[in-house]
């Protein structure tokens, strides 16, 4: 396995060019930029990414889920309140988010805190989900053990017949998360393995820049 990972070629590029000097004040600027770029490069599921959680007992987890929003407040993400991410939210809400960009040479790493965004935009986002994971959510049984594949889609249909009976039933346990960051750093790889990073730490009033070594 050695050899055929040594084999695989990594940063092969080329990259864009990366100019620390012409970043915006606010990482939310620069984000939502490097955001653009990689969905008019055709990246796949460009606004994937990964959230890390601990739990009880400060034990790290992590898994891929979808960003909803960006806004002033922060990062959103939503899930189940009593899953796993939710129920470890709750204890610690303190969080990360990794989103990586491979055909750019890109990665955007943050640090903060999640909270519940508001009941109305809660609802909203999910009647704005599709039929089959609205079904799901509202199963209420998320990473619970499954005895068969039988069980799942009789549960699925039944909660699908509720949401063809009532479109803007919300599941109880559904919640919308914001992160709000107190560090958000950006990478971009070079070919020569001398990338360029750049940390934005949030100080009153704002934030502050520095460049980072690779």
């Amino acid at each position: 396995m050695k050899d055929d990972l040594r084999a695989l070629v990594s940063l092969a590029g080329p990259y864009p060019p990366f100019d620390a000097d012409a970043t915006p004040d606010d990482p939310r600027d620069l984000f939502s930029s490097w955001l653009r770029d990689a969905i008019v490069s055709g990246v796949r599921e460009p606004h994937a990414m990964v959230l890390s959680t601990t739990d009880e007992n400060g034990a790290p987890d992590a898994r891929v889920l979808i960003l909803k929003n960006l806004d002033a407040r922060g990062w959103h993400f939503a899930t189940s309140d009593n899953g796993p991410k939710g129920r470890q939210i709750a204890v610690n809400p303190y969080v990360a988010l990794t989103f990586y960009w491979p055909a750019l040479g890109r990665q955007v790493r943050l640090r903060g805190i999640a909270f519940p965004a508001g009941e109305q935009e809660r609802s909203a986002d999910f009647r704005a989900r599709s039929l089959s994971a609205r079904a799901a959510a509202l199963a209420g049984r998320q990473s619970q053990p499954l005895s068969s594949r039988s069980e799942l889609d009789a549960a699925i249909d039944a909660q699908a017949k509720r949401v063809h009976a009532d479109p803007d039933i919300v599941a109880p346990n559904w919640q919308l998360f914001i992160t709000m960051p107190h560090e958000v750093e950006f990478w971009q790889g070079a070919e020569d393995r001398l990338h360029h990073r750049l940390l934005y730490r949030r100080e009153k009033p704002g934030w502050l820049r520095e460049r980072l070594w690779p």
